[in-house]
């Protein structure tokens, strides 16, 4: 994810999360700590060969333990491996990281976000109350162990539409 993506994504986390979605102002803080030797943060998108945004995720780490931040992929999309072609690339991301865990927080009423982390060895460890606001909806929070173990895996082909790719802008808008 690039500066020029915040736009795109916005409308996106509107859609997704309307009660809780994120600002401009978040997005351009995570992105300010996502560049250089001290980066901390990895966010990607996932477009359609026409450009049209159909998925995002970011990833967090801090002394290592990595955190999932977001992951939102388009309903036309769910169903379709893009959440678990984006999950895999974040764990390798963390992987980058040198993280030895990595945590997420999952709405409690997300079934199918809680399933997909357990596929990947996610495990419950915790509640955070009210976590999520303004609707006062409590928080999964999720532990994975070993990340290094699901990064590895292999996609296979029937996780994402051929054409879908997440993937990190590298150099300018113009210098692609």
């Amino acid at each position: 994810m690039r500066w020029w993506d915040i736009e795109p994504v916005l409308a996106l986390e509107q859609r997704l999360f309307p009660e809780d979605a994120w600002s401009a102002g978040m997005f351009w803080s995570e992105l300010a700590h996502a560049r250089g030797s001290d980066a901390t943060r990895r966010y990607l998108v996932a477009e359609e060969p026409d450009g049209s945004l159909v998925g995002y995720g970011g990833l967090a780490a801090v002394g290592g333990t990595g955190d999932i931040q977001t992951i939102g992929v388009l309903p036309t999309h769910r169903g379709t491996g893009l959440g678990s072609r984006l999950l895999r690339a974040l764990l390798r991301a963390a992987t980058d990281f040198e993280c030895a865990e990595v945590l997420l927080e999952v709405r409690v009423d997300n079934a199918p976000a809680q399933r997909l982390y357990e596929r990947f060895g996610f495990v419950p460890i915790g509640i955070r109350r009210g976590y999520y606001q303004p609707a006062n909806v409590d928080a999964l929070v999720m532990r994975l162990a070993d990340p290094a173990s699901y990064a590895a895996a292999a996609d296979t082909p029937g996780d994402l539409p051929a054409n879908t790719l997440p993937h990190t802008h590298q150099g300018s808008k113009s210098h692609g």
